[in-house]
């Protein structure tokens, strides 16, 4: 990421807005897109403004967010042998897909909405709820709350990344990411740390 790049999305640039929206609604379907890191720069960028079409720059990246996990259901919904071939043909693919069922059946809401913040659980889940007829009344409440805490989240790195390093936007990039990188890795952290006790108590019955 660039400093050009950041003093281009600033809140008056059409650019922020369709970063803003169509990266997070992509990313779902091409995991590869980092969504993640077009709204941390998105706060980075709009650190030192409080012009109030931020908050349409957040509601954008909410509902990219959101159209994108419905698409990737629709996908799982009425493509589902072949996402699975495209998705989660590789054996870590694979893992993800099974963890994602498994876990459904636990967690149901509360697992879309973590998710979110989990590196190809995204993708993973919303597929997975698709695939297995997940009920659509309490799949799209969960990803409409996921992506407003999502968006309002990497703005918000973002923001603090860019204030921390006011005039030096690329080093308050690299703060932002390294911080959700470091939220995101906690994240995933738990995660496993919750499927090995849950194996653990299993093997013990």
């Amino acid at each position: 990421m660039t400093v050009g790049l950041l003093s281009d999305l600033q809140v008056d640039a059409a650019l922020s807005y369709l970063v803003a929206f169509l990266v997070p609604t992509l990313d779902a379907v091409f995991p590869v897109l980092p969504s993640e890191t077009a709204i941390v720069a998105l706060g980075v960028a709009t650190a030192g403004s409080i012009d109030p079409r931020i908050a349409v720059l957040v509601a954008l990246a909410a509902g990219g967010a959101f159209l994108g996990d419905n698409l990737c259901y629709l996908i799982g919904r009425h493509y589902g042998p072949w996402a699975n071939r495209t998705f989660f043909s590789s054996a870590r693919g694979a893992e993800r897909r099974a963890w994602a069922e498994r876990t459904l059946e636990r967690f149901g809401a509360r697992l879309i909405i973590v998710c979110r913040f989990v590196p190809g659980g995204r993708t993973a889940v919303t597929f997975t709820c698709g695939a297995i007829g997940y009920p659509r009344r309490q799949f799209v409440p969960a990803t409409a709350t996921a992506g407003v805490i999502w968006a309002t989240y990497a703005f918000f790195i973002g923001r603090l990344g860019g204030k921390a390093f006011a005039g030096k936007p690329w080093a308050g990039f690299l703060l932002a990411l390294g911080l959700a990188l470091v939220v995101s890795i906690a994240i995933e952290l738990a995660r496993r740390v919750v499927g090995w006790r849950r194996q653990l108590g299993e093997s013990a019955l």
